[in-house]
């Protein structure tokens, strides 16, 4: 085992989720925070304690990355800032330059291999350039419903097809994710944003590639679907009312088809009311799985854990632009980080 000096870390991004990662990083042992980066105006010059204890810790948030990673020279950034490839490209290139490796909630870097593949090419190139590893990964993408898919494959001799449904009550999540949903909004209203592209679960097409390019299976395309779930009684959260008929949240599906067959089919409903959240994943194989995981995965809580638990993972992997499906499955980590790190470099 190899004695490590403590790992330091930078937080990229501190909107609800950023700061939610950074509170829990901030718990281990092992992990020394050395910076935060934001571009909210707001933010900027404050005490990163603020805005996860409560208490000042003695980092400032800047909007100047690439002069903070060259003072602070981080071993690893936590990302989080935007689910599209495109917008997060320039930041990832920027942290890889300064020879950190990255771990980021961008849900496209999730599996970008078959959607994006000229961009995914190019960060693997750049990172292994650098000699840095880089992972998109959460809770979804990341791990419920594409690694934990997987994973429950592997007690089967045959797989013929994978079910994964993720009903979620969305009154306990923060207000961007109920926005995201459409909570609140009329029918026509929902259709429109729909038609924009402003509602959408993103990474569906991630995890579906992910699933498929783990069972050796070539898709002949993924397909995807968008509806309102409406409310049928007055429900409300914290920051929401719902009237009846008003849309409560959405009903998205995606599938992957081979010969026309939907081999892998994935389902979120996420809505205002819900009174059955859960988890569940149907296999059907030799032997056919049915895994439910009752009350659901809190989705913030779960992105937290994610990207901070694969911190030893990510540390310990080749460099590249990697997957959680070529990773070894992330655990919760609770002595110090050296017991879990045995950098392959």
């Amino acid at each position: 085992m190899v004695k490590l000096r403590e790992v330091k870390f930078v937080q990229y991004g501190m909107g609800p989720i950023g700061a939610e990662i950074l509170k829990y990083a901030l718990e281990k042992r092992g992990l020394r925070l050395v910076g935060a980066v934001d571009i909210d105006q707001n933010k900027v010059g404050r005490d990163v304690g603020e805005f996860t204890t409560g208490k000042k810790i003695g980092v400032s948030i800047t909007d100047d990355a690439a002069d903070m990673l060259l003072r602070t020279k981080p071993d690893v950034v936590l990302h989080s800032t935007t689910s599209y490839l495109k917008d997060v490209k320039p930041q990832l290139l920027e942290i890889m330059k300064a020879g950190a490796d990255i771990i980021s909630t961008c849900e496209e870097l999730a599996y970008p291999f078959r959607k994006n593949p000229t961009i995914a090419e190019e960060l693997d190139k750049k990172a292994r350039r650098n000699k840095v590893t880089v992972l998109g990964t959460g809770v979804n993408p990341g791990f419920v419903m594409d690694t934990l898919v997987l994973t429950s494959t592997g007690v089967c001799q045959e797989v013929k097809s994978v079910t994964c449904t993720r009903v979620q009550d969305a009154s306990t999540r923060r207000l961007p994710f109920q926005k995201k949903i459409g909570a609140g909004l009329t029918p026509a209203e929902f259709e429109a944003k729909v038609s924009d592209g402003s509602i959408k679960h993103v990474g569906f097409p991630e995890s579906i590639a992910m699933i498929a390019a783990g069972l050796g299976w070539d898709l002949d395309g993924i397909e995807e679907r968008i509806e309102p779930q409406l409310a049928d009684t007055p429900v409300e959260s914290e920051y929401l009312k719902v009237e009846p008929r008003q849309v409560a949240g959405l009903n998205q599906t995606a599938w992957g088809t081979i010969a026309g067959e939907q081999v892998i089919v994935l389902n979120l409903q996420a809505y205002l009311g819900c009174t059955d959240p859960r988890e569940s994943i149907e296999i059907v194989g030799r032997p056919p799985i049915n895994l439910t995981i009752k009350g659901g995965v809190h989705g913030d809580i779960a992105t937290a854990a994610v990207i901070v638990n694969c911190v030893p993972r990510v540390l310990g992997a080749q460099p590249g632009l990697t997957s959680m499906k070529d990773l070894p499955v992330p655990s919760g980590w609770f002595s110090n980080l050296e017991h879990f790190i045995k950098k392959a470099r």
